[in-house]
């Protein structure tokens, strides 16, 4: 079976949410939108609608720990995204916010779970989340490993499952439009069969050192974002 998956968003960590809006200043050419606060882990972010012919409603988050907030799940468990991570942490607190991920919408979270533990895959359990906007509440599930871990170096993304709204319908033209995006990683025939799993026919996926690409149209010109090792 396979699902009428895509990208959702790219998630950009820096380690003060100022010290992202500053990177996305200087980057992009832009000041990012207003975001949100997740208790649930104690992150905040600012966001950028990002959505061109090839990838509908994408956006890029950027997020970063909120210093005023004490994660509301359980103990023992770690925040999305490596956040917790000490090297993660470390070589962003070093060299600034840096693409590290990104999330794949998927109509049903559960059966796209199923089919990637047929792969060996275990992406973590679907978590309920939710956070106040302007709009209205916005609700989703997510996968969430309890160790925090990403998988495939940040490669394999995070699965995300919206309720009625989506964040993007909302977000004004940003100026920026994601033109590629592309992974590489040593695994590079799993990485292609989980997301074939899944029904995603984008980004494109190569074998080799791991690395995700973004290129980006901007008010600077075309710009391209990558993670580094």
């Amino acid at each position: 079976m396979t699902f009428a998956s895509k990208l959702d968003h790219l998630v950009i960590y820096a380690a003060r949410l100022d010290e992202g809006v500053a990177w996305c200043e200087a980057t992009l050419g832009i000041t990012p939108g207003p975001g949100g606060a997740h208790s649930l882990m104690g992150t905040h972010n600012r966001l950028i609608k990002v959505e061109s012919a090839a990838f509908p409603r994408a956006y890029v988050e950027i997020i970063a720990i909120d210093p005023s907030a004490t994660p509301t799940r359980g103990p023992g468990t770690k925040r999305w995204f490596d956040m917790d991570e000490p090297a993660l942490r470390e070589k962003i607190s070093l060299h600034g916010p840096q693409l590290v991920h990104w999330v794949a919408s998927v109509p049903d979270v559960s059966s796209a779970s199923a089919a990637w533990r047929m792969l060996g895959i275990d992406r973590g359990p679907a978590l309920t989340a939710s956070r106040q906007t302007p709009g209205g509440l916005l609700q989703w599930q997510i996968t969430v490993r309890e160790d925090g871990q990403r998988l495939l170096d940040g490669t394999l993304p995070t699965l995300i499952q919206w309720g009625e709204v989506h964040p993007a319908d909302t977000m004004p033209d940003s100026g920026v439009t994601l033109l590629t995006f592309q992974l590489q990683h040593p695994q590079g025939e799993l990485l292609q069969a989980a997301l074939q799993g899944i029904g995603l026919p984008r980004p494109e996926v190569h074998t080799g050192p791991a690395q995700l690409v973004a290129v980006l149209q901007t008010p600077k010109g075309r710009v391209t974002v990558c993670s580094s090792a």
